[in-house]
């Protein structure tokens, strides 16, 4: 399996963006499908999560970042609305699938490239 993203860039202070990450080769089932970023120096951080039950948010973000899928559970989007200078960092996509083991199987999780994004004016 695979990931691809895409949508990162420059953006004003107070704009949007919309990430987009795209899973192939794989056709296992997909366990959740989530969003992080990673400041200069610092460790990487989950900032929104998507299962089939449930979404998750970073107490930064709730309420300008929202997390969705598409129905075939292969692309999560990361809509980005009123951004701020401190949104500056390089977001990635991460996917947890399950593999065969034993009755329930086995969860592991494969990540995107990473996109920058940067809000500046």
């Amino acid at each position: 399996a695979q990931i691809v993203e895409s949508g990162g860039g420059l953006v004003q202070p107070g704009g949007s963006l919309v990430l987009s990450c795209a899973v192939s080769g794989t056709s296992r089932s997909l366990y959740a499908m989530g969003w992080y970023r990673q400041f200069p120096g610092k460790k990487r951080e989950s900032i929104a999560q998507i299962t089939n039950h449930t979404t998750i948010y970073a107490d930064s973000v709730k309420g300008r970042l929202t997390i969705s899928r598409d129905i075939t559970w292969h692309t999560a989007y990361l809509q980005m609305n009123n951004l701020k200078p401190e949104d500056t960092a390089v977001y990635y996509c991460n996917v947890v699938l399950v593999r065969p083991k034993g009755d329930f199987g086995e969860l592991y999780d494969i990540w995107g490239q990473g996109t920058q994004v940067t809000v500046s004016s």
